[in-house]
């Protein structure tokens, strides 16, 4: 379902009509919307100046209009890393099935556009992250075991911290500590120190703040860039 005009522009206004199209769930229809909207909008000085009887006013025209796009375009890109990317997300969006990696997350070359205001990039990244929330997990944990292999130190500092805390739980059972409750305490707090002095010398942290990094750029990039798909086809694709 596709609207280049707006059909019902003889009695609703477009902030309303854009408005319905959002409460409705036809946020691709409202997407594809703004883009052209913005296309017709700078295509239209492009012709006033092509048909410009003085040439330097095509010249100075020109020279703005590309500034003035490439400013937008810096202020648009600057916005991504203002917004909270998981202000819509809910636990309920990890429980479905993973769309498809080929189709449906990566798609084709004219699966993407650069958005044409921080408005519609800011609705593109809300409603992808929802729709791609267990895609943008499973890259997290790709990066983050990447980053462990680049950095073998840390993974030998968190597999000993998992280590420490499997010859925990077995002792625990063995002797019976639930018995001795503060003795019980006393070990895990001991234990969760060592843990700690573990994670830290090996730089876990480090390994972890890289993987967080890169992800959550791939993940809003994505987002931003990826056009907004009709839901039906979605579910068609899975």
């Amino acid at each position: 379902m596709a609207f280049s005009t707006n059909p019902l522009s003889l009695s609703v206004p477009d902030p309303a009509f854009e408005t319905w199209l959002r409460d409705s769930g036809y946020l691709e229809v409202l997407d594809q919307r703004t883009s052209e909207l913005h296309r017709i909008s700078h295509s239209v000085p492009s012709t006033t100046s092509t048909n410009s009887v003085v040439p330097t006013y095509s010249t100075t025209t020109t020279v703005t209009g590309v500034f003035v796009s490439l400013l937008s375009r810096i202020l648009t890109l600057l916005s991504l890393f203002t917004l909270n990317p998981f202000a819509k997300l809910t636990t309920d969006d990890f429980s479905g099935q993973t769309p498809s990696w080929t189709t449906l997350f990566v798609g084709s070359c004219h699966s993407y556009c650069f958005p044409s205001s921080s408005s519609q990039a800011r609705l593109r990244v809300h409603e992808n992250v929802k729709r791609y929330a267990r895609n943008y997990a499973t890259l997290f944990v790709i990066f983050f075991a990447c980053t462990l292999y680049k950095m073998p130190i840390a993974l030998v500092g968190l597999l000993s911290s998992l280590a420490l805390w499997d010859i925990f739980k077995f002792f625990s059972e063995r002797w019976g500590l639930d018995q001795y409750p503060v003795v019980r305490q006393c070990l895990i707090r001991g234990a969760q120190c060592v843990t700690a002095v573990i994670l830290i010398c090996s730089n876990v942290q480090m390994a972890l703040f890289w993987a967080l990094g890169v992800s959550y750029a791939v993940m809003v990039l994505h987002a931003a860039f990826r056009k907004l798909t009709p839901v039906k086809q979605d579910f068609r694709g899975r």
